[in-house]
């Protein structure tokens, strides 16, 4: 079964990779990767997360089109999304530690919400200092332009992905933490 929740994981986030809208200045493509990734995070346990994330990003480099607009190889890897791209397998312990409990109940809505914003952080925070780096630009410069612009969206994906979790798991309505 894990097998399979890695494999369903990553081909679900290479086809959240398909509709890709690209913001300006640099480009760096908005979809709708970060909520599945986040959300995956949430429902799945760490090492099922990581190695699904770990697989979507080695079947991309291997030339599968699974990155933003079907995109693929290394270059994409190396190029101004990857930090991004390193963030989605970084925040999956992250997430799932701060969701679940020792013994895997999971904890109220306050700790999905929570999650759910720390999951974005580690995100922007991989993303935008390779972006900088990637880019040759300031790190304002790039925070401006490869975080700014995805307020709203992270936003909105972020009260989704609490929706799902809240629906999931209708007994951490009834607590905070």
């Amino acid at each position: 079964m894990t097998i399979f929740q890695s494999l369903l994981f990553a081909w679900l986030t290479g086809i959240s990779a398909l509709v890709a809208v690209p913001l300006p200045p640099y480009g760096v493509p908005m979809t709708l990767q970060t909520l599945v990734v986040i959300v995956g995070a949430m429902g799945l346990r760490v090492r099922v997360g990581m190695a699904g994330m770990l697989l979507y990003i080695v079947v991309g480099w291997l030339g599968a089109g699974v990155f933003a607009s079907g995109r693929a190889g290394i270059e994409v890897i190396l190029g101004q999304t990857g930090g991004y791209l390193l963030g989605f397998l970084v925040c999956q312990p992250v997430i799932a530690g701060i969701v679940r409990r020792k013994d895997r109940t999971v904890r109220g809505w306050g700790a999905i919400i929570t999650a759910m914003i720390a999951g974005h952080a580690v995100i922007f925070l991989l993303g935008v200092p390779w972006l900088a780096v990637v880019r040759h630009v300031s790190i304002v410069d790039a925070i401006n332009g490869g975080f700014v612009p995805y307020i709203p969206g992270m936003i909105l994906k972020t009260i989704a992905a609490v929706m799902i979790g809240l629906a999931v798991w209708p007994r951490s309505c009834r607590k905070f933490w």
